[in-house]
């Protein structure tokens, strides 16, 4: 790990002046996922602005009756929340399928949409990554692809995004809140937070440097049944090869998110609408233009096959 400097923040408006005061800072919370890649030498940054002591650590009721959950939130907390339990329960068993318990006493919410790919060669510095290092190239394409995403990809990148929460936040079509270094807050649609990797697949977020998330904001309750059903190589502490999230209303309408396939999670909405005709239908929808390997072609029965069971289980 490289030498850095450190320092601790009490309100937004601290952590966006020091970042923009000091080259090459990044923020830190909970520190689950950069630690480990600090260790590794693929992030680097020379100076830690630790955001974990910010007051953005409660779930508050909006005006339009849904929840304003705090960028501090841990995901243990986030889980175990009542009106989360109750009237959000896909968020609450995405949480509980991701990482262990100890990770999720750490992990923040901003945290976990923050959270950078699993893919093997981004975390192998001796294999090409444009991820990792722009404009080298991308060993997975031709390579050990089993992992990656079918759907979303580009020439330059066809990793995933890891994080099983952010299925189920956009699933419920969660708004991220933000704050930049000039004191400006913005509300960015989650479905708009996470960039396609075109030829810039570093560029990972709608964030602009700087820019602090503060909160997530989920709206009115839509009721129905929630699932949250995730596929991966063993029982625990494992990343999903495909993970599906519907919220099924008794008409049998509702919508449905998929980890696992893609860049983000992956939602379009014309596959909610088809929904009543059953997976065969919702997934011709999802995964239209899917793109695969001899490796990964798997990914596309699985998650009708997924799909359907999660329905049935909807039904009963």
């Amino acid at each position: 790990m490289k030498s850095f400097t450190y320092e601790r923040v009490d309100t937004p408006a601290a952590a966006t002046a020091a970042f923009a005061r000091t080259p090459g800072a990044r923020f830190i919370a909970g520190g689950t996922n950069l630690l480990d890649l600090m260790k590794l030498e693929i992030e680097t940054p020379s100076h830690l602005i630790d955001v974990s002591r910010l007051k953005l650590d409660t779930i508050e009721p909006t005006s339009d009756g849904g929840l304003r959950i705090g960028a501090m939130v841990r995901n243990t907390d986030l889980a175990a929340d009542a009106r989360i339990r109750r009237d959000y329960g896909l968020v609450s068993r995405a949480l509980v399928a991701g990482a262990s318990g100890q990770l999720r006493n750490k992990a923040t919410t901003a945290g976990n949409l923050l959270q950078r790919t699993r893919c093997p060669y981004f975390y192998d510095t001796n294999q090409p990554c444009n991820k990792r290092q722009p404009g080298s190239g991308c060993a997975a394409i031709g390579g050990f692809s089993r992992l990656h995403a079918v759907v979303g990809a580009s020439e330059a990148c066809i990793a995933t995004h890891p994080s099983d929460m952010a299925v189920a936040m956009q699933a419920l079509d969660a708004t991220v809140e933000t704050v930049d270094k000039a004191g400006k807050a913005r509300r960015i649609a989650l479905a708009d937070f996470y960039r396609a990797p075109g030829s810039t697949p570093h560029l990972e977020t709608a964030l602009a440097p700087g820019e602090l998330i503060t909160a997530v904001t989920l709206p009115k309750p839509v009721g129905g049944t929630h699932i949250y059903h995730k596929v991966r190589d063993r029982a625990s502490y494992a990343f999903a090869l495909v993970s599906v999230g519907v919220v099924v209303q008794p008409d049998g309408s509702g919508r449905v998110a998929l980890g696992g396939v893609g860049y983000k999670p992956w939602r379009v909405k014309a596959a909610d609408a088809e929904l009543p005709r059953g997976a065969k239908a919702v997934t011709s929808a999802l995964l239209a233009g899917a793109k695969t390997s001899h490796e990964n072609a798997y990914k596309l029965p699985l998650v009708e096959r997924t799909l359907a069971g999660v329905l049935a289980q909807a039904k009963g």
